[in-house]
């Protein structure tokens, strides 16, 4: 599959990179919209495992905690709440926080997210109301800006619920655009419409590129087949979004949030952790807070991975270009129940025949040099995850 990617980008790392193309888009543009969001946001959103049960004390807690187990050093910067923090109707023209769950309003929560070096996410809808009935920011699209950007706000997610007309749609997403960017405060723009349409990645920072994950194999899996057919739209400061992580919520095994983790991390996804974070057990901390494939993720090149093999019996490879000469993230991908050999091809990779060091980012072990092809056995359900480095000349 070949990938496009803008013109500025390919010139800011000057030289071509395997596997990739060029489009038109303007240097000026991609500069700043990468200045926003250069890698996969990362953070922490309230839905997943709280939906409605959104409050003050939970979301500093919540923040607490991400300071305390290491979240926030390993890169986990946004602590976003979603739907239900506003009331089902405006105050004087203006969104407000429901008294009862958010006695200071957002204004003293961002304060203190702030103050712990972290960064506050909040959620709205391009429609007359939210998912959940509360006021939407359609025909206020400006006020709310402002809004945000006087509270301290730094990501907006925007949903697509409770809408006039779906032909509004595209209009109303890039009024919100430029309200945003007007307040003059850098704010990540979240675009939630379920689906991936071509105008999004001039309009958001991240969107999309299906409907909602749930905490289940057959869901997550097809969110990984739904967001790889978007893969060439995917570049620093715009990111295609398979959904949010269930790392931790209980419904897959380690070994499936292992995989879970391994393929957001391959993809170029947003590292969006939907879990409990004041309870994780250990196991799942070991998963959500694994340097070296958070690394993956966030390789400043920012290219999304792509299948390069697949038998058809649910074994299959994705490579990732990372940053340093000849190097690939390697995904060993396992759909099936049974054990299955999966082998890595340096020719499906792109890289050098010949020897070429391997070491497995799950393991943290280097497992050694070898010619041409690395094969292993990968658990059922599981992914092992490798960087390949080509020791050829």
């Amino acid at each position: 599959m070949k990938r496009k990617m803008p013109t500025g980008f390919c010139l800011l790392l000057g030289f071509a990179l395997w596997g990739t193309g060029c489009d038109k888009k303007p240097l000026p543009e991609l500069v700043s919209r990468a200045a926003l969001a250069p890698t996969p946001p990362m953070g922490w959103n309230s839905w997943n495992k709280f939906q409605c049960a959104v409050s003050d004390s939970l979301i500093r807690q919540t923040a607490d905690a991400m300071v305390a187990n290491g979240m926030r050093d390993a890169g986990y910067l946004y602590v976003n709440i979603d739907d239900c923090w506003e009331l089902p109707n405006r105050e004087d023209g203006h969104l407000k926080a429901d008294p009862a769950a958010f006695p200071e309003g957002i204004k003293g929560l961002a304060d203190y997210v702030h103050s712990k070096g972290l960064k506050l996410g909040i959620y709205s809808d391009w429609g007359k109301a939210t998912c959940q009935n509360k006021a939407g920011s359609y025909g206020f699209e400006a006020t709310d800006a402002k809004d945000f950007a006087d509270w301290g706000v730094d990501y907006l997610k925007y949903d697509n619920c409770n809408i006039p007309s779906l032909s509004e749609q595209e209009k109303s997403y890039q009024k919100m655009r430029d309200a945003l960017a007007a307040t003059g405060r850098p704010i990540v723009f979240s675009i939630c419409t379920w689906e991936f349409k071509d105008w999004m990645p001039e309009t958001g920072n991240l969107w999309r590129t299906g409907g909602d994950i749930h905490d289940e194999w057959g869901s997550m899996v097809g969110t990984i087949d739904n967001n790889e057919l978007r893969t060439s739209y995917s570049h620093p400061g715009a990111w295609n979004d398979p959904d949010m992580l269930e790392v931790g919520n209980g419904g897959m095994t380690d070994i499936e949030y292992r995989t879970h983790f391994s393929l957001w991390a391959v993809m170029a996804a947003p590292l969006i952790a939907g879990n409990d974070l004041r309870t994780m057990s250990k196991e799942t901390a070991d998963i959500i807070l694994n340097k070296e494939v958070i690394a993956v993720d966030q390789d400043p090149w920012g290219l999304q991975g792509v299948k390069v093999s697949d038998d058809g019996q649910g074994s299959s490879v994705y490579s990732k270009v990372i940053q340093g000469a000849n190097s690939r993230a390697v995904a060993l991908f396992n759909r099936s129940n049974l054990y299955a050999s999966i082998t890595a091809k340096w020719s499906d990779l792109g890289i050098a025949s010949g020897p070429a060091s391997v070491r497995d980012l799950w393991t943290h072990q280097d497992l050694g040099v070898f010619n041409d092809s690395y094969t292993v056995a990968v658990a059922g359900h599981g992914t092992v995850l490798l960087k390949i480095v080509s020791q050829a000349k």
